[in-house]
């Protein structure tokens, strides 16, 4: 490793499983000081000790993005032990998929309170510094969901929607000090999320999981599920000086599948 992300701090949310997990050990791997934020601190503890990290470089804060006490707490606490966050990963997602006139309001406002206010609080949370410090890296995961229309994931796809719009506007007012933001924008990835997409998605169209998943790769140019090392890269790239030049971006990894 090139160790990228040298002397960087950054705070990873949704860091237990799948992606988040992914980019965790990506950036360790690169150098950075990490944060890990997730409800569940057992799996925390999980992912702490594969990354066999020294102490003084690594923490964990088991919370709900839901909670913006919570996210500024942990925000602060991060400042206090590590001294500033050089990179924010807003990555905690749920998903849920249902015919349109299934969702209840409760339904919709569960996904926009996970997907899209946990944003705005970590966000909100960690700018303040960055701005001040004239430095600084906001990553997103958002979706191809956030960029097209699909049927049985309303929900989803305006929270993803969302962030791509949150990205767009806070990269425009935070550029003058320095700190870019971005998004990144996954096709179909091989996770647990994606199991579960499978089965939510099987149980509210009728289709088996074999059948959802032929649809879906028969969209996809490359005709594979990508990898979540595939973006772990993306977002050391985004971490990183490399990426200096690019703001208000939400990046395609979805094997040609959204032009």
């Amino acid at each position: 490793m090139s160790q990228r992300l040298l002397q960087s701090v950054a705070l990873i949310t949704g860091a237990s499983r799948g992606i988040g997990r992914e980019i965790a050990q990506a950036y360790a791997k690169e150098g950075a000081t990490l944060c890990l934020v997730a409800r569940n601190p057992a799996a925390l503890h999980e992912v702490v000790a594969e990354l066999a990290l020294p102490a003084e470089r690594v923490m964990t804060v088991a919370l709900d993005v839901t909670d913006r006490a919570a996210c500024f707490a942990a925000v602060q606490a991060t400042q206090a032990r590590f001294g500033h966050i050089d990179i924010l990963v807003n990555n905690a997602g749920i998903y849920q998929a249902k015919p349109f006139l299934d969702y209840t309001a409760q339904d919709f406002q569960t996904l926009l309170d996970v997907n899209v206010m946990g944003v705005i609080h970590f966000t909100q949370a960690c700018l303040p510094g960055m701005q001040a410090r004239k430095q600084g890296r906001v990553i997103n995961m958002a979706s191809t969901a956030g960029k097209w229309g699909s049927r049985n994931q309303s929900a989803y796809n305006i929270s993803k929607h969302a962030v791509v719009g949150l990205t767009r506007c806070v990269a425009l007012e935070a550029s003058p000090y320095g700190v870019t933001v971005n998004a990144i924008c996954p096709g179909f990835v091989q996770t647990d999320m994606l199991e579960e997409l499978k089965a939510q998605v099987a149980l509210s169209s009728g289709a088996s999981a074999d059948e959802f998943v032929k649809a879906a790769l028969a969209r996809v140019p490359l005709g594979r599920m990508l990898t979540t090392q595939e973006i772990a890269g993306m977002a050391v790239y985004l971490g990183s000086a490399e990426s200096s030049g690019m703001t208000g971006q939400s990046i395609h990894i979805d094997g040609g599948m959204v032009f």
